[in-house]
């Protein structure tokens, strides 16, 4: 005879440390049997005394972050002993500020390339207005364009006023 009991298999916390787990286990709600890895890690960082000390020393609602918080170091710390977290953080401060770099000297080859290109089609002659509608709505799309007489209260681009021979792009009409 095949009996039918449903056995709920104990939280990862409590099969890899070979233990029953009970009803009201601290570990359970947070190391679920699919994922063994996780506690695997915290375990092997921080201990699962330690880590058993400090959720019974917070709030049931703080737990679940600081389990997260836990888990993400723990992992940081097997992958990078020395540096853990700092050094995830570091590398991408690190790629931050190349990024940085680069994104300006892309600024500068336009601002370049405005300041030559500007002054050329710029010249009286070249300039001529074209006229607008005041206003387009178009109800289906929500297309809207400024009327013509609408003026900026500071430069269209950040290039204007060192390259405009006319006088900067304060208070144009576009």
């Amino acid at each position: 005879m095949a009996s039918s009991t449903s056995y709920n298999s104990p939280c990862a916390a409590c099969k890899f440390l070979r233990r029953k787990c009970l009803p009201g286990c601290i570990f359970e709600p947070y190391f679920p049997p699919e994922e063994p890895q996780k506690f695997v890690n915290v375990h092997k960082i921080f201990g699962a005394s330690n880590v058993a000390k400090l959720l019974n020393d917070l709030l049931p609602n703080q737990r679940e972050d600081a389990v997260n918080s836990l888990a993400y170091e723990a992992e940081a710390r097997v992958r990078d002993p020395v540096y853990g977290c700092v050094g995830a953080i570091s590398f991408l401060h690190r790629q931050v500020e190349r990024l940085q770099k680069e994104l300006d000297a892309v600024n500068a080859d336009l601002v370049r390339l405005a300041c030559t290109e500007i002054p050329a089609a710029a010249s009286p002659s070249a300039v001529q207005h074209r006229q607008r509608p005041a206003v387009e709505y178009n109800r289906g799309g929500g297309f809207y364009q400024t009327p013509s007489s609408f003026t900026f209260p500071y430069p269209l681009l950040p290039w204007d006023d060192d390259c405009n021979p006319h006088g900067g792009g304060m208070n144009r009409s576009i």
